[in-house]
């Protein structure tokens, strides 16, 4: 008897750039008669261009291509990547939320999913209303929803406010409440993408854990996306990384990790220069030495390394900064202090900080930096803005030999005699 939970043979996902039907034949006869006088579509969502000057195939773009794999019942598959490669398009297509443009996916078993926040929800319904709901939409009947019921209340967290419009949750309730659904009804398999990032580091850990449990406990197939390659690391067994819509590698989740980070350090970038045109931005972030000279990489011990930042700021408002530091795994390792308020007197403001870099042991290392105003409305923010390069600095290091742990002790002996 066949093993496999999914199967996925030659999926590939084709999207329409450009225009669209508006949905109604008076709006496409209006839309021809303002093109007919020479105005503006007054249908064109904003942000969408109709560029004529690019030629080939540009108005179609494929987010996934000649997608092959199989999943075992029991398996915990960690799906990885980088942003647009096509990670969110392949779970909904595994979900059933969306058809493959051409191929076909079979299996056996029902599916929860969670794609983003309050999937499946209908927000002027209560939690305990949506708790059904969803059980009915899974295939679940009334009397299995209600045996899980006190487990999915108390999981999430929102029993004072289950008799309330799920549209007067936070993101963060309505997610814990979401995914205590989709990992206590009795699914095969279990979908989750990166909504999980929305709840804080307690519920986080909570639900790698359930799905750890999911897992290897319950011998339920688990899907996951994340940017977090340690929770890859802990929960899953197998992975897949994605590479511009095809499937780069797959097998053990370590190696998939790793050729993630190989992958990474061989499209380093040492500088981060914004050369966009918006009038508010990070315009540059670089390294330097105590000599103010930029520096590609971290060679020496002794020496001092600042992280210079550069803001285009043209709104006379208070803003703020903040940047973690990755290991080429995915762990978070450092974060700065917030530059909290600094004023925005200037078109353009720079500043510097020193970096720990005695803590780090060679190898390269991720920035991700967020700037924003009081008031949370965020004016830029990416999750890798450069690398940082740390040389082997040491005897062990220079001859390939390995320092156990994510840090080193930066500080030397003392020696009593």
């Amino acid at each position: 008897m066949s093993n496999i939970a999914i199967k996925a043979e030659n999926i590939s996902k084709a999207y329409q750039l450009g225009e669209i039907g508006t949905g109604t034949i008076s709006r496409d006869l209006e839309r021809w008669y303002a093109r007919a006088r020479g105005k503006e579509d007054p249908f064109l969502r904003i942000g969408e261009i109709n560029d004529r000057s690019t030629k080939g195939n540009s108005d179609i773009v494929w987010s996934l291509k000649d997608i092959n794999f199989e999943i075992e019942q029991g398996d915990a598959v960690g799906i990885i990547g980088r942003n647009g490669a096509g990670k969110s398009t392949l779970l909904k297509v595994l979900s059933r939320v969306t058809s493959p443009t051409t191929g076909r996916i079979t299996g056996k078993g029902r599916i929860a999913s969670l794609l983003e926040v309050g999937t499946g929800f209908h927000p002027e319904l209560t939690g305990r209303e949506n708790i059904y709901l969803n059980g009915a939409i899974l295939g679940m009947r009334k009397r299995e929803i209600r045996k899980h019921f006190d487990a999915i209340v108390d999981f999430a967290g929102v029993e004072r406010y289950i008799d309330t419009p799920v549209k007067r949750y936070s993101s963060g309730m309505y997610v814990r409440l979401a995914f205590a659904v989709a990992a206590h009804l009795e699914s095969e398999i279990l979908i989750v993408d990166e909504v999980l990032a929305v709840g804080d580091a307690e519920f986080q850990k909570k639900c790698l854990g359930k799905m750890g449990e999911v897992s290897k406990g319950e011998g339920r197939t688990v899907l996951f996306v994340s940017h977090n390659m340690g929770s890859i690391k802990t929960l899953c067994n197998k992975g897949i990384l994605l590479k511009y819509g095809q499937v780069e590698y797959q097998g053990d989740v370590n190696k998939v990790v790793n050729r993630y980070s190989q992958i990474n350090e061989d499209e380093t970038n040492i500088e981060y220069q914004n050369d966009g045109n918006q009038e508010e931005k990070i315009s540059q972030i670089f390294l330097t030495n105590s000599k103010n000279e930029r520096k590609a990489s971290i060679s020496e011990l002794n020496e001092t390394y600042f992280l210079n930042f550069e803001f285009k700021l043209t709104n006379k408002l208070n803003v703020n900064f903040g940047y973690t530091i990755y290991t080429s795994s995915g762990e978070a390792l450092l974060s700065s202090p917030i530059l909290a308020n600094f004023n925005a007197d200037k078109d353009l403001f720079h500043t510097k900080i020193e970096l720990p870099h005695r803590l780090l042991k060679a190898g390269t290392y991720m920035l991700e930096g967020a700037l924003w105003r009081n008031g949370g409305d965020v004016i830029e923010k990416k999750d890798n803005f450069m690398h940082i390069i740390v040389e082997p600095r040491n005897k062990i290091e220079m001859e390939g030999g390995s320092i156990r742990g994510i840090l080193q002790n930066p500080h030397d002996w003392i020696i009593y005699e």
